[in-house]
Parts: structure tokens; sequence; C-alpha cells
């Protein structure tokens, strides 16, 4: 999560500001793409195409003709509560780049989306998914018709079951998941926010934004868009053995945790893996891999750095993208554990000390334990008892 993020800040998204839009998906088309991965991959396009087109259109309507962007998607399957919820998170930069006489780019900012062309944007991307499911047979021009097809895969029950909130497997095999919390007075639907449109099951937000300058906030972004299912600190053992899991924030009928047992909890994260071989970040226009004006665009207001050339290649400059678990933390989690606790002067490395009896002397000269230490044998959680055991 943070060393991609660190690619991303470093070796991608140009000096210039960017915009977030999240697009959600009605529940049958969530099952039918986390299977189907070219499915997927043909949806995104179509979202992707109709937010560059957007761009373009603004740029034209201020006198520009050949203006382009690009972008980074973040292809997201979980929920907040481990349910399968696959959904689009795209890192747009905020405007176009224009090619100028002399051949060089320049960067044209454009003004934030207004809601009525948030609401004409999202009707865009509708219009065009469902015409597209209509050409491959998969949904009839009749609204009633449903997403199901003749063909399902191994796994449809598990994610069948995860992105309507039950269990698959089991004692309890078709039961929803249990909901703990407050009941809550009255049940109120929640306001659509700024630059937020709904229309047919397909939700489209782009209120978040970041300047050109903040970097730190746009790493922040990546990370957040990057980061795994569930955190540790949001699970925790009930006193019957099953696991409670906290949601982030109480659902509007009070729900404030799930409870699944071990078995529940081992298949809805079986429904969160992709399958084998596929990319969830994708990159278009021209941030795309064999995009013309990538190399450009990348670099554009970055500090050219002159890189020191190989001795074996004199004309290649070497590109090393590896970073140090020293550097990663003091990015995600601002640690600094080169930094000296006494002086706050630069630690450096000075030998790696591998014979066990220098360790020893060492140790002892610290008045440290020196002795290995002999690992306990393997246990149940103490909060289970004898109810993992073999």
């Amino acid at each position: 999560m943070t060393e991609r993020a660190a690619h991303l800040i470093d070796h991608v998204l140009p000096h210039a500001p960017v915009r977030q839009w999240v697009l959600s998906l009605p529940f049958e088309l969530r099952y039918r793409l986390a299977w189907d991965h070219e499915l997927c991959r043909a949806v995104l396009a179509v979202y992707t195409r109709a937010l560059l087109g957007f761009y373009r259109k603004r740029a034209k309507a201020s006198g520009h003709q050949d203006g382009c962007t690009g972008t980074v998607t973040v292809i997201q399957r979980f929920g907040g509560a481990l349910n399968l919820n696959l959904h689009f998170h795209t890192l747009a930069v905020d405007g176009v780049f224009v090619r100028e006489p002399d051949g060089s780019l320049r960067f044209l900012a454009v003004k934030a989306p207004t809601d009525r062309e948030v609401e004409a944007l999202l009707d865009v991307i509708r219009t065009r998914v469902l015409r597209l499911l209509v050409r491959r047979g998969l949904l009839c021009e009749e609204p009633s018709e449903s997403f199901d097809g003749p063909e399902t895969p191994p796994l449809h029950a598990l994610y069948a079951a995860s992105v309507r909130q039950r269990v698959a497997m089991g004692r309890r095999a078709g039961a929803a998941v249990f909901r703990l919390g407050d009941t809550p007075t009255r049940k109120e639907v929640p306001p659509k926010r700024r630059r937020q449109a709904r229309l047919g099951g397909f939700d489209l937000h782009a209120n978040t934004s970041v300047r050109a300058k903040n970097r730190p906030k746009l790493e922040r972004l990546c990370r957040y868009l990057l980061r795994p299912p569930v955190a540790n600190d949001r699970l925790s053992f009930a006193p019957d053995g099953s696991m409670l899991l906290r949601l982030k924030t109480p659902w509007r009928d009070g729900t404030s945790h799930i409870a699944l047992e071990p078995l529940e909890l081992l298949e809805k994260l079986a429904a969160l893996i992709p399958r084998p071989y596929v990319n969830l970040i994708v990159y278009h226009g021209v941030l795309a891999p064999n995009a013309k004006w990538r190399r450009e665009v990348v670099r554009f207001g970055r500090a050219q750095v002159e890189r020191t050339p190989s001795a074996s290649s004199p004309r290649k400059a070497i590109a090393s993208y590896n970073r140090t678990w020293a550097e990663l933390m003091r990015r995600g989690l601002d640690i600094d554990v080169l930094e000296c606790p006494d002086c706050g002067d630069r630690l450096r490395f000075v030998a790696a000390i591998m014979l066990s009896s220098a360790i020893r002397r060492i140790l002892r000269h610290l008045g440290l334990p020196s002795d290995p230490v002999e690992f306990a044998p393997a246990r149940a959680p103490p909060e289970l008892g004898d109810a993992w055991a073999c």
C-alpha cells in the first residue's frame, strides 16, 4: 500500500491538481463484475471514456481543441463490512494538457464540476454501461430482466452471498449476517452530498480534490485507495468465540458491529480475493503506458534530477524504484527510524553483526539477556479456549 502510493506520487502523477471520482454500481452488476474481469475492464473503459470526454468538452469550451488528460483507477472489491462491493476509485488530473507551438506541454486547470454536470455525466455513464450489457447479451431491453446468465463461476455462491450480506456456508447458510448495535429511533435516507449523483443503482461522487502543491495529501489519498479490506484494530473476539468486525461508521439502522463465525470470516475474505493475473490498478488517457505524451506528462512540474550512469552502460541512467523500510515507515507512518533519539542527528549503517559470540558479548555489556528465548508451543487464542483445538 505505502510503496505503491509512493510510486504513484514519485513516478506517475504529475504536479497538477487531482480530483477523485468514485463510481459505485448496482448490486447485480457488482456480482457479475467481481468474477468476470473482462467485463469489469469493459465497464471501466466505458466509464473512463466518458470521464475523459467530459474533460475534453470542458477544454473545448475554453477554446482548446486538443486538450488531453489522464486517470489512474483503483478497482476496489470490498465494502466496510467485508462485503463484496466492486467499485471504481479514479484519480483524474483535474485539467487538460495542450501542446504549445514551441513543442512544450502546458497544463490548463478546469473549474470544479457542478452538481448538474455530475448528474449529466452519470446519466451518460449509466446509458453506455447498460448498452454494453445489452450488446453482450447480459441484459435485455426490458427493465424487468436481471443480470443472470447461463454460466456461473465456481465461487458464485460466495460472491452472491457476500454482495447480499448473507452466509454461504456452514450451519447458517442462507441466513443474514449477525448485526449488533443500537436501534435507531427512525431511519432516514442519507442526503446527497455535494457533487454527487444517484441514478438507477449507480452512484458518482466527485467532491474530493487535491491542489497541485499539496503532495502529502495526495499521497494519503493514494494510500486510502490502496488500503487493505480491513484493519486489524477493527477485529476482535467475542465471548462466544465469534469474530466481531467494528464498522468504521455506524449504519443508518444503528448497526455498529458485524458478528462472524470463523468459517463465515474465511468465506468473506475468500470472496474478496481477485482472480489470478488480474490487475486492479489501471491507467487511461495520457497516463496510459503507451500514450505518446506519458513521459512528458509524468515529468511535468518535477525537478529534473541527474542520475549517475552505471559503469557497464554509461549512456543509460539507473532508475531504481526500490524503497527501504525506513523510507516507507517515514512516508506511511510518519516514523523516522533513522533519527537519533538523543541528539536528533541521522543514523547510518555501520555493520551487520552475525557472529553469535560477538552478539552475546555486546548484549552482556549492555546488561541485556544474551541467551536465546525459547518459544512456547502453539496454542489457541485465550478467548476461544479449546474451541480450535485439534
